[in-house]
């Protein structure tokens, strides 16, 4: 595939499918063999894992959506600047839900071979959207 398929590729994945929750069709985009890769360790999940994972992520975060703001391909990666917006609806990490509009941005590294995500690994600005919510404090602060 050329770099504009590949890219193509993993923004529809982000809209079509992580962005509603239409998880019956991920495997149009994934690998039976993918893998997340987190803090330099890897995680064969598989497509049911990444199934698993997107349900889970939206009901911590309802209405979830996903933009793609930029995107750079090279060779078989393709990395995508996003926003991600949702309702923090869900617990998460011991967070109770607050119901609260919450908005992050992050970027996603994915990795395109024969025409299907083989691996996504990437990093997410949490701290300042979960502040901003009220789910986390700085620590001395006093509850309002």
């Amino acid at each position: 595939m050329s770099l504009e398929e590949n890219k193509s590729l993993v923004r529809r994945f982000y809209e079509e499918v992580a962005s509603t929750g239409r998880v019956e069709q991920i495997g149009e985009f994934l690998s039976p063999h993918y893998t997340e890769v987190m803090d330099g360790k890897r995680y064969k999940t598989g497509i049911e894992g990444a199934k698993e994972h997107i349900l889970g992520v939206r009901k911590t975060y309802k209405d979830l959506r996903i933009e793609i703001e930029k995107q750079i391909a090279e060779g078989e990666w393709v990395v995508s600047c996003i926003t991600a917006r949702g309702i923090h609806a869900g617990e998460w990490m011991g967070m109770k839900p607050t119901g609260k509009p919450v908005a992050f941005t992050g970027v996603n590294v994915d990795r395109v071979v024969n025409g299907r995500i083989v691996e996504h690994g990437g990093a997410a600005n949490m701290l300042g959207p979960l502040l901003e919510i009220g789910v986390v404090r700085f620590a001395g602060t006093e509850d309002e």
